[in-house]
């Protein structure tokens, strides 16, 4: 299985077992030249991305992970209020807050920010990341 958060650019380098990262979980890689990578996974698909917020230096990829909130919109247009929508979850750097959708690296408010991501595959029991 494949799954691309950006274009790979460079050679896939080995940074885990695929037991090391549980349906649900996530698995935080040091890559040396002080270079972390958090790996995801939810629904049976990877994500990876650089353990650095945009926003202060944080190391986002440690934050929490929580459901996102959407707004339940009723038939002609009312809100209904909201509801947390665990098709979306979010990862919440622990300095400030920033929230970032796990399956695209975006800043949930302001999609053009967002974290650094990574190509990674899954062949063979291993975890590769386009670095």
């Amino acid at each position: 299985m494949t799954v691309n958060t950006e274009k790979s650019r460079e050679a896939w380098t080995l940074v885990a077992r695929s037991d090391d990262v549980a349906e649900g979980g996530r698995q935080v890689i040091e890559l040396g030249n002080d270079v972390q990578i958090g790996l995801f996974r939810f629904r049976g698909k990877l994500y990876a991305y650089e353990n650095l917020c945009p926003h202060q230096g944080g190391p986002a990829c440690q934050g929490r992970m929580v459901d996102g909130v959407r707004e339940r919109i009723e038939e002609g247009g009312r809100s209904a209020g909201l509801a947390f929508d665990k098709d979306d979850p979010h990862i919440v750097c622990p300095w400030h807050g920033f929230e970032y959708r796990l399956t695209t690296g975006e800043h949930a408010g302001v999609p053009s920010i967002r974290l650094r991501g990574f190509g990674v595959r899954e062949e063979g029991g291993d975890i590769h990341v386009a670095l």
